[in-house]
């Protein structure tokens, strides 16, 4: 007669591999999931910046009239948002009153460096399309998460509106 039940050692001996893939699974997991959120935040951020220059090229209305451009305003000492503000004054930067959104990086993502200067201010004016940053020809914003000074990715901008992110 036969048994076609488990044994006890089948049973310590699957019980054993699902803990040790788990074990191998779980810290790749964690590091996979915040590699991935840094991707985001560095695409979201290019796309943002695609966004400001597009709305700069079309003439789009800012509280009922046209604004000299559009950009984004960067700064180190907020380290987890930047603003998308339209141009009223056409003074190329940002002045309080001109934020059409304050935008979020995703969850322990910050901005590690700006260069060449901090604040950073990238302007993107109509009709020839022309961009203004704020110290330089070329733009870069380093992103990292919070807990991992050693994994970044870069988001640049030149003069000629090439946005890249690396």
């Amino acid at each position: 007669m036969t048994s076609k039940a488990f044994t006890l050692i089948e049973l310590i001996v699957v019980v054993s591999i699902i803990t040790l893939m788990t074990a191998l699974i779980l810290p790749n997991y964690r590091e996979g999931e915040r590699q991935l959120a840094l991707q985001r935040s560095a695409y979201k951020l290019a796309q943002d910046l695609r966004r400001a220059q597009e709305m700069a090229l079309s003439s789009q209305k800012f509280d009922k009239e046209v604004p000299a451009g559009y950009g984004i305003y960067l700064n180190k000492s907020q380290p987890f948002q930047y603003i998308l503000f339209a141009d009223l004054d056409n003074g190329k930067d940002y002045d309080a009153g001109e934020t059409v959104e304050i935008l979020q990086l995703e969850r322990q993502i910050q901005i590690s460096s700006l260069s060449p200067v901090s604040p950073l201010t990238i302007v993107f004016t109509p009709p020839d399309p022309q961009i203004y940053i704020s110290g330089g020809n070329v733009a870069t914003v380093v992103l990292r998460p919070k807990t991992d000074l050693t994994k970044t990715k870069s988001v640049i901008v030149n003069k000629a509106g090439l946005i890249a992110v690396q």
